[in-house]
């Protein structure tokens, strides 16, 4: 797994689209227990070299119902972002994620994973990657219990998805006491 990890982090397939450079982003241990898998890292993050360490990552330790050192312990959490750098900035948010991360990774990765009991899908990319029903991400975070016990999708955590989070109140009502509760389970 470290030899892995080691390669990812050197990787830099798209150095030439990405307006910052290539700094990929991943954490990940043989016994991670739950894997998050994201879009990919925001200019914060990029800038500081540490996963979620932003308001996104506040408001998902928030719903998850941990703190940051068990956030950050890799022996319960791997983050696997779908781009693994920070893409860029759009009209409405960052880019998409850079399409040559999953396909040249993920696999590799999931072979090194021993101990998972669990795979947030964290957006629509992610979503839209591993889920191969149809529906929009509000339809599949609706029906999150279709796709337990591997997958749990939710929408992103960044401050950019407010209006969302405004518009569907039952996610943070009566989803999220159910995230926290199997994350417990988990992690206990």
């Amino acid at each position: 797994m470290e030899q892995l990890l080691t390669n990812i982090r050197d990787c830099k397939v798209c150095q030439a689209h990405l307006p910052l450079g290539a700094r990929p982003i991943i954490e990940a241990s043989k016994n991670s227990k739950i894997v998050l898998i994201s879009q990919a890292p925001g200019r914060v993050v990029h800038e500081s070299g540490v996963a979620w360490k932003d308001q996104s990552g506040k408001k998902l330790r928030e719903w998850l119902g941990v703190d940051e050192e068990t956030f950050y312990d890799s022996e319960n959490f791997a983050i696997l972002p779908m781009g693994f750098c920070y893409p860029g900035k759009g009209k409405t948010g960052d880019l998409p994620p850079r399409k040559e991360c999953a396909p040249m990774w993920h696999e590799e990765v999931w072979r090194e994973l021993e101990n998972v009991k669990l795979k947030f899908l964290i957006g629509a990319y992610s979503t839209s990657y591993y889920l191969s029903s149809k529906g929009n991400l509000t339809e599949k975070v609706r029906n999150y219990d279709q796709f337990l016990p591997d997958h749990w999708p939710i929408p992103h955590p960044s401050p950019v998805n407010r209006f969302w989070r405004s518009k569907h109140p039952w996610f943070e009502e009566e989803v999220v006491p159910q995230i926290q509760k199997r994350v417990r389970e988990i992690l206990s």
